[in-house]
């Protein structure tokens, strides 16, 4: 049995153990990718660390740090009600409020993670505290930032149409861009649709007075995801949640004990100020959300240290484990072969349409535990062969490819993905990080099979 087939033999035993024995998924994965490193690819532990995401290990813990400690100052509650009475007391706008800011960002240059990183946490605190369903919040998040994501002008924008120019194929910018934008817009559209969306509509606007915060907590629906529950929310500044929502009494002591949330203290004006900063850091001078945000949260411990005495604690742990872990193995794989020996095996089929439609598979498959740029950089060039019998219209299989490849990133395993786990508050993070897994497997499933049908098979470009 050849190495790769072991490899992806093993991925498959990790999934299971992981879903039957609720083991963290990621020391599963290291494990596996010591024992496949070392016992079939005879790689020592440099090999097998290569493939560590040490700058999605900083962000991780970077951002939900920094947001930890705004959560406990009232800031996250703050920006809350300041979004609520933008749009006039209307929640059900809310999302697509940060589809468009989440989309602006990454349009205008900002990297996809980088975009979530910042709107992601403020995102999904608004949805614990307003009952929206989570995976409609972070859905709405994610699928933003990928609608913008490949403007003439943006990161994946560049990178794609680079790659088109060098490999001298035909190409269209502004097909690319709205592709993608199209696509993503149609998926949250849906996303909305079937996740209380429509119900959140019907309930009209919350009332200005409610939002502008006596310190009581609007009523919530869910926290949990589905969007059907009745419980009250607890208000930031609260006891402790668990997530899964409290009794009347419960609700009643919250909302006499809650600290008033429009008012700006001084420790809210500072962490503003380290959110804008973040901002301005990563988008105009590059530097890395990682380093960037865990800098900032250690000037806002240092200057008020009651408010983030608790906050290291409630870094998403658990999820850096899961996400770091798996991207090893990931990274294992690379170093085999595995996926440029998959990719090739497709590339070779003598029938064009069905090469086209399993290169959109792979490169969906693959990005959904790895880099969206570096599996579009791999597979557009291996689809060049077929591209030049002229069977296969270049812009169009470019668009499929690339939207195949990064639409899927809402999956939990993916930075983006792993990002919007890591962000939401007041959660069951296992149901969510299943929600999320589930949803991104449906995207896997259907959306390369769409584009290639609406794309590909009409023979554009």
């Amino acid at each position: 049995m050849s190495p790769e087939l072991i490899s992806i033999l093993v991925l498959v035993v990790v999934f299971v153990i992981a879903t039957t024995r609720s083991v963290n998924m990621g020391a599963l994965a290291f494990a596996a990718a010591f024992a496949v490193g070392e016992l079939v690819a005879d790689l020592d532990a440099d090999g097998i660390f290569a493939g560590f995401p040490g700058d999605l290990f900083v962000v991780l813990v970077g951002v939900t740090y920094l947001f930890a400690i705004a959560r406990a100052n009232g800031t996250t509650d703050w920006l809350v009600h300041a979004s609520i009475r933008l749009v006039r007391g209307r929640v059900a706008l809310i999302p697509w409020v940060m589809f468009a800011i989440t989309g602006a960002l990454t349009a205008i240059g900002a990297v996809s993670p980088a975009a979530v990183a910042i709107v992601a946490p403020i995102a999904l605190s608004f949805a614990a505290r307003y009952g929206i369903s989570p995976l409609l919040m972070g859905a709405m998040v994610v699928h933003g930032a990928q609608g913008g994501g490949f403007s003439p002008i943006s990161i994946y924008g560049t990178i794609v149409n680079g790659i088109v120019e060098r490999e001298h194929l035909p190409g269209n910018e502004v097909f690319l861009f709205l592709a993608s934008l199209i696509v993503n817009l149609v998926i949250a559209g849906v996303m909305f649709v079937l996740f209380g969306g429509l119900k959140l509509w019907a309930q009209g606007a919350v009332p200005l007075d409610e939002a502008a915060g006596s310190g009581g907590a609007p009523e919530k629906r869910d926290t949990q995801g589905d969007g059907t529950g009745t419980a009250p929310a607890p208000s930031s500044g609260a006891a402790p949640s668990s997530g899964s929502g409290s009794g009347p009494a419960t609700a009643l002591a919250v909302r006499t004990e809650a600290p008033d949330t429009t008012r700006l203290t001084p420790a809210r004006i500072a962490t503003l100020t380290a959110l804008v900063a973040l901002v301005v850091a990563v988008l105009a001078f590059d530097l890395d959300a990682g380093l960037t945000s865990i800098t900032l949260a250690v000037i806002l411990s240092a200057a008020w240290p009651e408010d983030s005495r608790k906050a290291v604690g409630q870094i998403a742990w658990s999820t850096v484990l899961l996400i770091c872990g798996v991207l090893t193995y990931v990274g294992v794989l690379e170093e085999i072969g595995t996926i440029k020996w998959a990719g090739e095996g497709v590339g070779g089929i003598g029938v064009p349409l069905l090469a086209a439609v399993l290169l959109c598979y792979i490169g969906a498959i693959v990005s959904a535990f790895a880099s969206s740029v570096g599996i579009m950089g791999a597979l557009i060039p291996l689809a060049v062969p077929f591209l030049a019998q002229g069977e296969i219209g270049a812009v169009g299989m470019v668009a499929a490819l690339a939207v195949s490849a990064t639409v899927v990133d809402v999956s939990p395993f993916s930075t983006n993905g792993a990002l919007v786990l890591a962000a939401a508050p007041d959660v069951d993070r296992e149901r969510f990080f299943r929600q999320l897994m589930i949803y991104g497997g449906i995207v896997v499933a259907v959306v390369p099979a769409a584009v290639w049908l609406v794309l590909v098979v009409p023979g554009f470009g």
